[in-house]
């Protein structure tokens, strides 16, 4: 999909064969749909950011919208369709009409793999036809084997002495698919009472840049010395930038927030859920740890639920607030306003 090839996904009711937006370009588009006949599939936020659905139908932000193909929604239209950070220089044209959804659990199945590639979800697409069946299509199992975390296993450990606990060692975790290596590091040695815990998703500006936009860094480094602090604990840095849509999108989003939105509605602008983690991957990397009750360290009350979701008891949640500066004082205020953090 990221070479811009089509794929095929298979639903309870039949296949579609989809070719996205961002990594296609018009000559792709015209092999794949020569009759110009493939609709349109966009997330219902974005949909209600073209206007062509209500804010009801939008409560979830990543369901499937369908937009009818006309012959003027050519490839240029559909990746100003797609990509909201377009819409204040390419005003929208229209008008588009939304039809009901071919294959809902496919088409639905199509936007999660966009976001776990880390592309926009925007698809051309077409239907198996009836009585042909389309080879080779993923499986809504295939996608959910893909990303079970009980399939994360723990491949190797080392110690690693790191600023402000020197006593420490890094233990890397992976599935046999992905690319992508969550890591504990655990503080101290397990002295028999619960680990003090933090959850902490990948953030390349904030963690290694030091971006002021976010609280990341200063939180990775603070929650490092208040587990040293603390007797021992264990730090999760779990592979889920951008709150679970990846890096690109979640520049994408940086350039929303410069035109005025925040981190919440530039993420439904381009078409995401507010928080697409799965914290069931924390717990899996706990219980391999040996860890099944904890102390977490957080502000968040869906890391929380989270973790008791997926099996681990927390015994207690310990706030983890810093001060804000001038440049992430409103991201702060979205967090504790708008998705229920407790600052």
């Amino acid at each position: 999909m990221r070479r811009g090839w089509p794929i095929a996904i298979r639903g309870a009711e039949g296949a579609l064969s989809l070719l996205a937006v961002e990594t296609a370009d018009a000559q792709r588009l015209v092999e794949f749909d020569p009759q110009i006949a493939a609709p349109l599939l966009i997330s219902a936020g974005r949909a209600a950011t073209l206007k062509l659905t209500n804010q009801r139908d939008a409560a979830v932000p990543d369901a499937p919208v369908m937009i009818a193909r006309r012959p003027w929604l050519d490839f240029d239209t559909a990746v100003a369709l797609a990509d909201p950070q377009h819409d204040l220089s390419r005003p929208m044209k229209g008008p588009f009409r939304a039809t009901p959804a071919l294959v809902p659990d496919a088409a639905a199945a199509a936007l999660r793999l966009a976001r776990i590639a880390g592309l926009l979800p925007a698809f051309f697409l077409h239907p198996e036809a009836p009585g042909r069946r389309i080879p080779d299509a993923i499986t809504l199992a295939d996608i959910e084997s893909h990303q079970d975390p009980a399939r994360l296993r723990l491949v190797t450990r080392a110690r690693l002495p790191v600023a402000g606990a020197e006593d420490s060692e890094i233990v890397a975790f992976r599935t046999p698919e992905s690319p992508d290596e969550h890591i504990a590091l655990v503080i101290g040695q397990p002295d028999g009472t619960p680990p003090l815990v933090r959850l902490h998703s990948e953030c390349l500006t904030g963690d290694v840049l030091g971006s002021l936009k976010c609280d990341c860094g200063p939180q990775l480094h603070a929650a490092i010395h208040a587990i040293a602090e603390s007797g021992w604990g264990i730090l999760l840095y779990l592979r889920q930038e951008g709150r679970g849509i990846g890096l690109v999108n979640k520049l994408r989003a940086y350039a929303l927030q410069d035109q005025g939105f925040d981190t919440v509605d530039a993420n439904i602008r381009l078409g995401f859920a507010i928080d697409a983690r799965d914290f069931g991957v924390a717990g899996q990397m706990l219980r391999q740890l040996g860890q099944q009750r904890v102390r977490l360290l957080t502000n968040n009350p869906d890391k929380v639920s989270g973790l008791v979701a997926a099996g681990v008891e927390v015994a207690e949640r310990v706030p983890h607030q810093l001060p804000p500066n001038p440049h992430n004082e409103r991201y702060l205020a979205t967090k504790r306003d708008r998705t229920g953090h407790q600052l």
